[in-house]
């Protein structure tokens, strides 16, 4: 039995002796930074600029309820109400229960005039 032979290369590979790829000429300054750095392009990701009206959540509802499922309610409240409910009836009563809670809810009624 003999090893098999490997094939000959299709050419051989020698170093070059010539000319390399060229790169990139130092910047007016002198320092090899890219052109954007020097001429102060911003890189990094800046905050979103957009000024909004003052308004933000405060309560969020979830409905899920997939064809043939059993549908499920989540009442948030940032004032720390978090209500769960599961089943047709359940659900409409925890729709019901947090629209009247965004009336009575201490982060969106104004505290003026009321007494301490």
């Amino acid at each position: 039995m003999t090893a098999p032979r490997n094939p000959p290369l299709k050419s051989v590979q020698t170093p070059p002796t010539g000319p390399r790829i060229a790169e990139p000429a130092p910047t007016a300054s002198g320092s090899g930074a890219p052109k954007g750095v020097t001429e102060g392009v911003p890189i990094a990701v800046l905050p979103d600029q957009q000024t909004g009206d003052g308004r933000y959540p405060i309560a969020w509802l979830t409905i899920t309820a997939p064809r043939g499922a059993v549908p499920t309610v989540t009442s948030v409240c940032e004032c720390g109400r978090n209500r769960f409910a599961a089943g047709q009836r359940k659900a409409l009563a925890l729709i019901t229960d947090h629209a009247d809670h965004r009336t009575r809810c201490p982060l969106r009624t104004d505290q003026e005039g009321i007494a301490a």
